[in-house]
């Protein structure tokens, strides 16, 4: 089997550094999953921008939210987990830029699905959400 497909939600105002760092790290864990690289490239009108992206988290296995310190402002972070949820797609967080337990979580992320940026522990969430996704 092809390794997981991740889509990765981030607030690009305030964690695009973090999305980078975490998409090049990725390539060099023991982590069995390939990061899509999805991110907008320009502006576009709203609803042209939620088909793309609905249609590119239904192809993937998980959503993975870089969670930073800034959620609270991050509205397109929430629409992408709402997709995920209504397309059945298992998502998890990892805290990024600071953040932590205490930080906001966007809309739709629970608390108990938020880990720290370690690579065991996100191995780990990988292999919860591709189980998950098999039981859908």
């Amino acid at each position: 089997m092809a390794d997981p497909r991740a889509f990765i939600s981030f607030d690009f105002d305030h964690n695009e550094t973090e999305k980078t760092l975490f998409a090049g790290q990725s390539k060099n864990s023991k982590t069995p999953f390939t990061i899509q690289d999805w991110s907008a490239k320009s502006s576009m009108p709203q609803s042209k921008w939620e088909a793309i992206v609905k249609e590119k988290i239904n192809k993937t296995n998980m959503l993975i939210v870089l969670v930073g310190k800034y959620m609270a402002s991050a509205s397109g972070v929430a629409k992408e987990i709402k997709m995920a949820k209504e397309q059945k797609v298992p998502v998890f967080g990892v805290y990024v830029g600071g953040a932590n337990t205490s930080s906001n979580l966007p809309t739709g992320l629970q608390r108990n699905r938020t880990i720290a940026w370690d690579w065991e522990k996100i191995a780990n969430a990988i292999d919860k959400m591709m189980t998950e996704e098999k039981n859908k």
